[in-house]
């Protein structure tokens, strides 16, 4: 969850400081508010989340513990307790160190974004998959993401058939020959060869990367929009789509991020091309649907110009 504050936020009536008052945390602070909920920072090495949006589950804090045992050159969230206030999940967790990567890009991405984003996928593929990742529902789906299915691959060509069912009509408008389209991800899906199992972030944007002053990452945030266990390529390439969605020069980056990593990680080109139209028809819906939402139309131009769907 980005946790900067938007300008012209409110700040009159919040409940919650008084709350964690009353909890033995008279200082708590509000840090912000993103899709998922507010966070406040309680000190003492603590936040707490006030979820408005899909709340945790054991399952998640399960698959924060499966990651959290394993030694990465940054650190993880960490659940240390779940509370409920009339009806509103709210949970301790550890604060996380850094600053979050900031968007905005020039025309040439600067190398130590690129250096940073080798490290984080390098850290994530060396956390194998767990039998908690693998449980895990993606955001808009309605199962989790590999009930019946033994490869990754085929977990996700199911989710694609669910999701293009879901609203694809919507999406048909805006990409030509879209039903052909799909096939043929579908298609190229089912091709690709088994891979590792490894943990899966899924939603490497720029404010779910923390820096510090030298610009080395020093956490990751934000599990749960796509967090599952899968091909660590399918990690590359839509970090590769999503760290530059909407910037003048968003093309170019995710080009050159897609290049960058095939080269460094050794993934095939075409793997990371049909993952990224793979998360284009998975995640189209899950904030409107039409030229007014700026992630469907996201979603309607990379499909436009993916090699493997088009």
């Amino acid at each position: 969850m980005e946790i900067s504050l938007k300008a012209g936020e409110a700040r009159v009536a919040d409940p919650w400081p008084g709350y964690f008052a009353e909890r033995g945390h008279p200082g708590a602070r509000r840090l912000g508010a993103g899709v998922e909920g507010v966070v406040y920072r309680l000190g003492d090495g603590q936040v707490a989340k006030v979820w408005t949006g899909r709340p945790p589950t054991e399952l998640t804090r399960q698959v924060y513990a499966d990651i959290a045992r394993h030694r990465l050159p940054f650190a993880t969230p960490e659940i240390l307790q779940v509370q409920e206030h009339e009806g509103v999940v709210v949970t301790y967790e550890r604060e996380l160190p850094g600053v979050p990567m900031r968007g905005g890009f020039a025309r040439e991405l600067p190398a130590h974004h690129r250096d940073a984003l080798l490290t984080v996928l390098r850290g994530l593929a060396s956390v194998p998959g767990t039998d908690a990742m693998r449980r895990l529902a993606v955001q808009g789906d309605d199962r989790p993401l590999w009930q019946g299915h033994e490869r990754f691959q085929d977990a996700l060509a199911a989710l694609v058939v669910r999701a293009a069912a879901r609203h694809g009509s919507a999406l048909a408008v805006h990409v030509p020959d879209f039903s052909a389209g799909v096939e043929r991800t579908l298609n190229a899906l089912r091709s690709l060869p088994d891979a590792p199992v490894t943990a899966i972030h899924g939603d490497l944007v720029p404010p779910n990367v923390h820096t510090d002053a030298a610009g080395r990452p020093v956490a990751v945030l934000d599990f749960g929009f796509y967090t599952t266990a899968g091909d660590p390529a399918f990690e590359a390439a839509v970090t590769a789509a999503v760290w530059d969605m909407y910037g003048p020069y968003a093309e170019e980056h995710t080009a050159e991020l897609t290049r960058f990593f095939a080269r460094e990680l050794g993934h095939a080109p075409a793997a990371l091309t049909a993952y990224q139209a793979v998360y284009a028809l998975t995640t189209y819906d899950l904030f409107g649907m039409g030229d007014d939402d700026g992630h469907f139309r996201w979603c309607a131009e990379q499909l436009r110009r993916n090699t493997v769907f088009s």
